[in-house]
């Protein structure tokens, strides 16, 4: 698959964002973020927001990769999530993978994490629990 059909599958706001993904050879996509003035909070550095929402979207990627191979295509709904924010992202690109720690029947639990230069030193992480829709599953 080219990255512009991967970058196609990404939903609107990850778009809207210049979210692409940049590598899909790994257990999850890794999902790059560019700086640019509409992901910008405070001057010279990324917004909250932006950053969570990259996190969101690194953690959806990594259930629905997961899924697939389980040969699923089921929605899921976010049940709740809880960002930890490390230290402040600067005017640089951004990165951040999901990790699928446990998927049942109908929930997943997966972590998120987001760095810039290293990631071995975050910028932020969350925690966050979906609830995947099946036909006999909850809705």
């Amino acid at each position: 698959m080219t990255e512009e059909n991967e970058t196609a599958q990404l939903p609107p706001y990850a778009r809207a964002l210049g979210m692409i993904i940049s590598d899909n050879s790994g257990e999850a996509p890794v999902i790059e973020m560019p700086f640019d003035d509409k992901v910008q909070g405070r001057p010279g550095f990324l917004h909250g927001g932006a950053i969570s929402g990259l996190l969101e979207m690194a953690a959806v990627a990594a259930i629905h990769k997961a899924l697939i191979s389980r040969g699923s295509d089921a929605p899921i709904k976010q049940v709740n999530v809880t960002v930890d924010f490390m230290r402040g992202g600067l005017t640089k690109t951004t990165y951040a993978v999901g990790h699928v720690v446990r998927m049942g029947r109908t929930m997943a639990n997966v972590e998120a994490t987001a760095w810039q230069d290293d990631p071995k030193k975050p910028i932020s992480r969350a925690q966050m629990h979906y609830l995947i829709k099946t036909k006999s599953g909850p809705t």
